[in-house]
Parts: C-alpha cells; structure tokens; sequence
C-alpha cells in the first residue's frame, strides 16, 4: 500500500511530501510510536468500503498536487493526506469533533500540512453533489470553501436526504458572497469533474478501505475517527522525529 502510494508522489512531485519522508524513517521510530501508527485495520471508527463503487477508479496514477485542498505551511515538517467522503458519518464526526484541535494545535502552529481530498466513495447519497459544490466554491474562493465544508459537515443529513440536494447546497453557497453566475456555470458544464474522478482514483491508488483514512507520509496508514488524544499522540512524535533528523 505505502509502494504504492510513494510511486504516485514521486510521479506528482506532490507538495504533500517533503524530501525528508522515506521508508527508513518508519523503521527508526520508537516502539510506542510505532504501536501507535501501525494500527491494524479497522481499529477506529470507520465505513468499510464494501463495493468498488466510484466514478473512474481507472486510469493513471493521481499527482497528489493535483486534488484536494491544503492547509498548513508547505513547509510544515509533517505531512497528512486524509481521504474522505462527505456523505460519511465517521468522516463527519471526525471534522466536527477531533479536526477544529488539530487545525488549532498542529496546522495553524505550522507543525502539519493538512490534505483533505473528499472523493466519491458510490455510498453515500447525493455525495457527489456536495463533493462538487465545494470543489466548484473552492475554485473561486478559500475562505468561501471553508464556510460551505463546515455545512456541509454540520448539516450533512439536510443535504444528504434531501430529494433535492443541489437547492439544499445551493442555498447556502449564495450566502457565501461569491459569483453565483460563475458557480452554477461550473456546476452546469463540470469544470472540477476531473478533480473528483481524480481523487476518487487515488483513493484507489493508495489502497482506501474505509473512511476516513489519514496517511502521515512516510508511516502506515490509520483508518477511522480515532480518539482525539491518538490523533495528538502520533503527530506530536512524528514531529518531533522529524524536526529532530531535520536538526530543527
């Protein structure tokens, strides 16, 4: 799964990885740390994906630099590729309960790069709706993007059971300020389908069982919304290995 996952940054020249991961650093890790990150699968709270459902699984290997959205300094010793579907409830728990103190204590801090890549998984209903709301919100503006992911988070079952989803996202993406004309334009001749089948294929590629899956580059991955307190465990020791070979 890590090969497999390396092959497609090397191919990207992501900025998802620094120079400084490789499989060596695994092995150098403490016994407590590596316990932590090689959790097998299914120990956190998770949708095991049970069919291969998804809009072209095919194709070439994904350039991680391509998909998904970033926050954190690129220069941030540590970093993080979580793979997520909107529709997910485990994913919804995790960005409401566990993600605003990581965002606070490791990505504002400069400590972790954060890549949230949401890709279809072909579970959950109307996913692909909210999936390319934001994909479509994100092209014009950041922040407008933040404000739709936290509803679309927040209020995930409105849209999610809605028999009419797109009015459902809609409705609050015209209170965010930006150009409706240009977002229903983007919605209507697919402008970010490309990024979403992207994503959805190296979500493949990487070898996704369930969501959410976080991968620290450079470590196994971790399935589920696990405890905040795993969470802070990891990265604390995966930052301090890495500033420590950095000489940081």
């Amino acid at each position: 799964m890590r090969v497999r996952l390396f092959a497609a940054i090397a191919l990207a020249g992501a900025t998802i990885v620094s120079g400084a991961c490789s499989q060596d650093r695994a092995q150098s890790t403490d016994d407590t740390t590596r316990s932590l990150l090689s959790q097998p699968i299914g120990d956190g709270m998770s949708t095991i994906l049970g069919t291969e459902g998804s809009i072209d699984a095919g194709g070439p290997q994904v350039p991680v630099s391509e998909v998904g959205f970033n926050r954190g300094a690129i220069e941030a010793p540590v970093k993080v590729l979580e793979m997520s579907d909107y529709g997910c409830g485990y994913c919804r728990k995790f960005h409401q309960e566990t993600f605003p103190t990581l965002l606070t204590q490791f990505i504002e801090s400069g400590m972790v790069e954060w890549k949230f890549v949401p890709y279809i998984t072909g579970m959950f209903e109307n996913s692909l709706v909210a999936t390319e709301a934001a994909e479509c919100t994100y092209a014009q503006d950041e922040n407008a993007f933040e404000r739709l992911n936290d509803h679309l988070w927040t209020d995930q079952q409105d849209w999610k059971r809605s028999s009419d989803p797109e009015s459902v996202v809609r409705g609050w993406v015209s209170e965010l300020g930006i150009d409706l004309q240009a977002f229903d334009d983007c919605l209507a001749s697919d402008d970010r389908m490309d990024r979403i089948a992207a994503s959805t294929r190296l979500a493949k590629q990487v070898g996704v069982r369930g969501t959410p899956t976080f991968i620290v580059i450079g470590y196994p991955p971790l399935q589920g919304a696990l405890p905040l307190e795993m969470f802070q465990q990891v990265l604390e020791a995966v930052h301090a290995e890495a500033t420590a070979e950095g000489g940081q």
